[in-house]
């Protein structure tokens, strides 16, 4: 490797992210009677013993603002290829103007979130902790319920929809 190759720490990050093909997931949340929900490509598996997931919700997602509301519980969903319209729908639409739950088939679930019927799979997770990430906020949770299937087809990935505009700016 000549010093040509080596590129700085963000440039060489960047291209590293950019080839990689992340599982997207819808996550929903409830605080009274207000509903959210949202594309979410910043989430990992971080624990197997206790079981944890953290979830990356962008500061400037309405999601973000009613989680931040006093939200004990997040749903994460992971969808089908056949379901990219709906991935589409809560990622490139802002719940500040639309409501994206009149638009698909949900119902209440654990602790009152909105489940997406067309879901492959999904689990509600009780938020231990918050930590700011920079232009997200990591929502570390603990699974309390869900419902999977024995294997999964093929997921929607960032491939399928990283042509979307935004419903807000990450």
């Amino acid at each position: 490797m000549t010093e040509r190759d080596v590129l700085a720490g963000s440039e060489a990050f960047e291209k590293v992210v950019a080839l990689l093909d992340y599982p997207m997931f819808i996550v929903t949340t409830r605080v009274g009677d207000r509903r959210a929900g949202c594309l979410v490509g910043f989430s990992s598996q971080v624990s197997i013993h206790p079981s944890r997931f953290l979830v990356g919700l962008s500061k400037k997602n309405n999601t973000y603002r009613v989680a931040a509301e006093g939200a004990t519980h997040v749903a994460v969903h992971l969808l089908a290829k056949e379901h990219r319209e709906l991935a589409r729908l809560f990622g490139s639409e802002t719940g500040d103007r639309v409501d994206k739950f009149s638009r698909c088939r949900w119902q209440d679930g654990p602790e009152g979130l909105p489940i997406l019927a067309d879901a492959s799979a999904w689990f509600a997770g009780r938020i231990l902790e918050r930590f700011d990430l920079g232009d997200h906020v990591g929502h570390l949770t603990e699974p309390v319920a869900g419902a999977a299937p024995e294997e999964f087809g093929d997921l929607v990935t960032f491939s399928d929809v990283k042509d979307l505009e935004p419903g807000h700016e990450a």
